[in-house]
Order: structure tokens, then sequence, then C-alpha cells
């Protein structure tokens, strides 16, 4: 498949970092000279330096010949305009990323369409999305539904008295029979791993599990976890994603809203009719204290400055919230501040990649559906071929790539948790949890 992307900032390179891994004719292209040089340091992709906009560049990229011209820059305008002209010169498949919501409302002057793009992604509301999920989840440190919503990837952090802290992968599962779920990957020391049957639990470790959204709440009880329900969150910033958040929860839950400017506050209340707003510092310790911050369900952290997210949300987890939500711009961060502890990390950038990255499965025979780079795992859903190595022997007799597991089997439609006696056809789907040097290998199985 050949995909263009006009746009090499964080989005950009992490897009075509994981589209690059399946072996497409990717071509990236960006105005910077130093983001192009971290393009072609780092990834395995053609690299035009020159403006996205530029017909002449565009041709010279063989936009024509595109399947997917996913245009990513940070600069609205400049992405409705390489959407234009790459719809011109005759790509099949156009993405934009558009930060101003106000493009797909219906009274809009200005339509995606009319530019020949086939999909917008709204940054924010990919974030807000994705911040909503974990808030119904609050004993989680990483939700994500795969499936259509019918299998739920959990991440969770382990306490000293978690009932599978010393036990091994062959005890844990042992001991659970009513139910199957699955062990996709534990972060201990910064460091993530496959966890395979002989991996012992450790104190701290965070492990991420996959299981029948149906079955949820037993994994939770059989991990030890309290799943009631949030009945309060606290929002610092009301910048977009924030704004979005209490759009969405202000009328099942009790929403309260931060920010430090008074005509934005008031603002804000005219238009947040069932959130309490507050005009103040959200790293203010005394007005913290005062506003009971400490008993809320949830605080999120989602204004525009990420330093003041990183900061607030270390308050408030000193002060007692439960869940604590940090929004960063910088994907670097997401990794360190898991190890801390002290709240889950969203990039509404990471969230912009998944987004594009599912669009595309729908086009791929190995599909990347979706990229952790705070845990350094990527899905990829793979088809069997007919006489592929996987269909021939159980998963158990198979030898799978160290840094591989299989999660979830999908055989017409009906979803189960993978287990060594499990076998593939060629009528099954895979999803399989990976890290990225093992995708070769991992193909070679699947393949006849």
């Amino acid at each position: 498949m050949r995909i263009v992307i006009i746009g090499a900032g964080e989005v950009g390179f992490h897009v075509a970092k994981s589209l690059s891994q399946d072996d497409h004719d990717i071509t990236v292209m960006d105005i910077s000279a130093s983001k192009c040089k971290r393009a072609s340091e780092n990834l395995d992709v053609i690299v035009v330096e020159g403006n996205g906009a530029s017909p002449r560049n565009l041709s010279s990229a063989n936009v024509q010949e595109a399947d997917y011209v996913l245009c990513l820059t940070r600069v609205d305008e400049v992405n409705l305009i390489a959407s234009q002209q790459a719809h011109e010169l005759g790509a099949k498949k156009i993405v934009a990323r558009l930060r101003n919501q106000q493009y797909t409302t219906k009274d809009s002057i200005i339509k995606p369409e009319k530019f020949g793009i086939d999909l917008v992604i709204h940054p924010e509301k990919e974030a807000s999305s994705e911040i909503v999920q974990l808030i119904r989840h609050s004993y989680a440190t990483q939700s994500t539904e795969f499936e259509d919503g019918r299998m739920q990837m959990i991440g969770l952090r382990l306490d000293e008295d978690s009932p599978i802290v010393g036990k091994t992968v062959r005890e844990i599962c042992e001991a659970e029979r009513d139910f199957k779920f699955g062990i996709i990957t534990v972060v201990r020391d910064g460091e993530s791993h496959v966890p395979w049957s002989d991996f012992e639990f450790d104190k701290s470790d965070t492990a991420y599990f996959i299981v029948k959204t149906e079955r949820l709440d037993s994994l939770m009880y059989f991990l030890g976890k309290e799943t009631t329900p949030t009945k309060s969150i606290v929002i610092l910033g009301g910048s977009k994603i924030g704004r979005s958040i209490a759009g969405m929860l202000e009328n099942e839950i009790s929403v309260r809203m931060i920010d430090n400017r008074r005509d934005k506050a008031e603002w804000l209340a005219n238009n947040l009719k069932e959130t309490m707003i507050l005009n103040g510092d959200g790293t203010d310790v005394e007005l913290l204290k005062a506003e009971n911050i400490g008993e809320a369900d949830s605080f999120i952290a989602a204004t525009e400055n990420e330093q003041t997210n990183l900061l607030s949300g270390m308050l408030a987890r000193h002060l007692g919230v439960k869940q604590v939500v940090i929004h960063v711009s910088t994907t670097e961060y997401m990794p360190i501040v898991n190890e801390i502890g002290f709240g889950t990390v969203i990039s509404k950038n990471m969230s912009t990649v998944n987004a594009i990255l599912r669009l595309i499965s729908s086009d791929l025979t190995e599909k990347s559906v979706t990229t952790f780079d705070e845990i350094d795992v990527d899905v990829v859903e793979f088809s069997p071929e007919s006489g592929s190595k996987v269909t021939k022997y159980p998963l158990e007799e198979i030898k799978f790539p160290e840094d591989s597991i299989v999660g979830v089997i999908n055989h017409n439609g009906d979803l189960s948790i993978a287990r060594g006696a499990t076998q593939l056809t060629d009528e099954d789907t895979a999803l399989v949890f990976t890290k990225s040097k093992a995708l070769p290998k991992l193909k070679q199985l699947f393949e006849a």
C-alpha cells in the first residue's frame, strides 16, 4: 500500500513509525528540516522536505498513486489545502487532522468533503473520548476497546496486597477456570515484558489484561479491585479537551471545572450549564484543599500547559484523589509518568495516531490496530493464510517470538481468549500484542 504523510510532527512521525513496520511504501513530507532529519534517521521511509500544500511537491511525492494521503500538520488550513491538492491529483483516500471542530458542524460554511477529505480526525475529541472511557473505569491506568467494544483491555497497577503478586501466569490461569482472560503486557521498572507462563508478578508492576467486556467485573473481583462507579470529577482547564469531557459527563455525574482566567471562567459558566465553574489556580494547594479535591473520584488535568498538568496531577494524588488523568503533548513523558505511578497519562497526539491506524486497518491484511507508545507494544490483527504454520499446530507447539503473544481469536464473529491449546484456522483473525521488532518473525508464522 502506498501512503503519503504530510507533516512529520509527533502525529505524523508515530503514524509513519507504526505503518512502516508493515512494509508499506511510505513517503513523509514536512517543511521543517529538523523534522525531516528525525524521520530519515529513525524510520524506513522516503522523506521529502518541502511545503505539503504545494502541488509540485505533492506530485513529486507521487500523491497521484497514493492509496492514502494523511494530512497531519499542526495547521488546519495547510491540511485543507493539501487535501484538496491531493484529491485533484488523484489520491484514493484522504484523511485530515483538523483542530477546529467547527469545520464539521452542520452549519459550517467550509465543508471538509469539498476538499476531497474522506475522514476528519479532531485530536482533542479523540483524547476526550479516551479520557471519558478511563473515567468510567476509574480503577484502571489504561482502558481500550477492541472488536466493536466486545473486548476490553485494562491496565492496572498492582498493589503489594494484590492476590496475583508472587504468582506466575500459569498459576493464575490454573486458579481461575470460571472465565478466561489474557495477560498481555507487564511494565516493570520502565521496561515492558510480554509475560509467558513462568513470568512471576511483583508489587508495583503495571499489568495489562484483555477480557470480554461482559466479564470485566469478574476479572476485577478476581484481582481484588473495586469497581465502584465514578460519581464526581474535577477538571483543571477549560481547554477544548476539558470542555468536551464536561459536556459528555455533566448530565451523568457531578462535574467541577477550575480555570485560572476570570473571563474564561465566566464564559464557561454560561456554556456548561450543569458544570460548577471555579476561577482559580489548579496548582494552589490551599484552593485544592478548600474545594475538598481529595474527595473527588477523578481529577483530570487538561490545561494547555503540560507542566501545569503534571504538577497539579501530583498534588491531586497527594491529596487523596483515587484517579488522576493527565494530558500531555510530549509523548516522551508518558512512560516516565506511568512508571512513577501518580496518574494515567493521555496524549491527544497518540489518540490521533490510533484513530488513523484503526481506519487504515480496514484495508490491510496485517492490521496495526493500535499502538501503545507508553508500553512499547502494538496490537496487530493477523488473518492466517491457508496452510500457514499457525493453522497446523496448537499455539503452545509453535515457537512464537518472545516479545509477542496472541490475545484474542475471532472465529466468524465468535470471540475467545487465546490459550496454549488453541489452534487457528484460515477463517480466523487474531489480535496479537507484540513489540515491533518481533513483527517480521510473526508474519512468517501467519503466511503460507
